[in-house]
C-alpha cells in the first residue's frame, strides 16, 4: 500500500461493522469492512498500470482476535506496476515508536492461481508526526510469487539481519518520497509467529530510523502485480501494538 493509497483510507471507513459469523464481499476499488479492530480494504490503487484485470474481497469475519479474508483477482499488463494492496488494517493510536513496546502478530495463508506474480507482506508507516506524509515504510515479505521483489536503489541487499528465527534479504529504496526498508523470507513463510516490533529495533540500531517517528499504520496484506485466477487467503491474522 502506497502513499496515496493510505491518504485514502479515511474515507474508507464508513463500513459497517461485522460479527463473527458474517460476510461481506466487495469490489469497487475503495471497498472496506470492519471485523472488530481491523478494516479490510480492496484497495486497488494501482490498477491504472493493468490492460485488463477485475479483484473482490471477501471479508469473512473475526474469531476472537483474529480475523480471515480472502481476495481474488486476475490482472494482465504493467508487469513491472503494482494493481493494488488488499489488505487488514490496525486501528491504532498513533504513537512515537519509542513509546512503542511490542507489535505481536501471527499470520496463516495460502495463494492458488496461474501465472502469478505477487508478494505476501506487512507494510508499517511511519512519519515525523501522526498526520504528516509518511516518511518511511517498513515491509515485511512472507511471501515472494512469481520472481516478485521489492523497492531497491540498487537492486542488492544491504543487509541479511536474522530476524524473529529467520535471515531475511534487506532491501532499501524510495517511493514518494519515502525511505522504504523491504524484509525479504528467502522462502515462503505462510505460517509466521513474531514481534513486528524486532524489526523496528533492527531498523533503528542499524539503518537510521529514528524511534521519535510516529507509527501511523500497520497493515498485512498482498500486492499483486500479474496473474490469473488467483485466490489470497488469510485463514487467520492478528495484530495489536502496545
Amino acid at each position: 500500500m502506497k502513499v496515496a493509497a493510505l491518504l485514502a483510507l479515511p474515507l474508507a471507513v464508513l463500513a459497517s461493522p461485522l460479527s463473527a459469523r458474517q460476510s461481506s464481499t466487495f469490489c469497487d476499488d475503495w471497498g472496506s469492512a470492519v471485523a472488530g479492530p481491523y478494516t479490510v480494504y480492496n484497495n486497488l490503487w494501482g490498477k491504472g498500470s493493468a490492460t485488463s484485470g477485475q479483484q473482490c474481497t471477501t471479508l469473512s469475519g473475526l474469531s476472537g482476535n483474529a480475523v480471515s479474508w480472502s481476495t481474488s483477482w486476475s490482472w494482465a499488463g504493467g508487469q513491472n506496476n503494482v494493481k493494488s494492496y488488499p489488505n487488514a488494517l490496525l486501528a491504532i493510536t498513533k504513537r512515537p515508536l519509542s513509546q512503542v513496546s511490542s507489535i505481536p502478530s501471527s499470520w496463516s495463508w495460502s495463494y492458488t492461481g496461474s501465472s502469478l506474480v505477487a508478494n505476501v507482506a506487512y507494510d508499517l508507516f511511519t512519519g515525523n508526526t501522526a498526520d504528516s506524509a509518511p516518511a518511511y515504510e517498513i515491509m515485511i515479505w512472507l511471501g515472494s510469487l512469481g520472481g516478485a521483489g521489492p523497492i531497491s536503489a540498487t537492486g542488492s541487499t544491504i543487509a541479511n539481519p536474522t530476524i524473529a528465527g529467520t535471515t531475511w534479504k534487506l532491501y532499501q529504496g524510495s517511493h514518494s518520497q519515502m525511505n522504504v526498508f523491504s524484509f525479504v523470507a528467502p522462502s515462503n513463510i505462510r505460517n509466521f509467529n513474531a514481534d513486528l516490533y524486532a524489526f523496528v529495533n533492527y531498523l533503528s540500531a542499524n539503518h537510521g530510523l529514528p524511534k521519535s517517528q510516529v507509527l501511523q499504520s500497520v497493515g498485512a496484506g498482498t500486492e499483486p502485480f500479474t496473474g490469473s485466477n488467483a485466490v489470497f487467503t488469510t485463514s487467520s491474522y492478528q495484530v495489536s501494538v502496545s
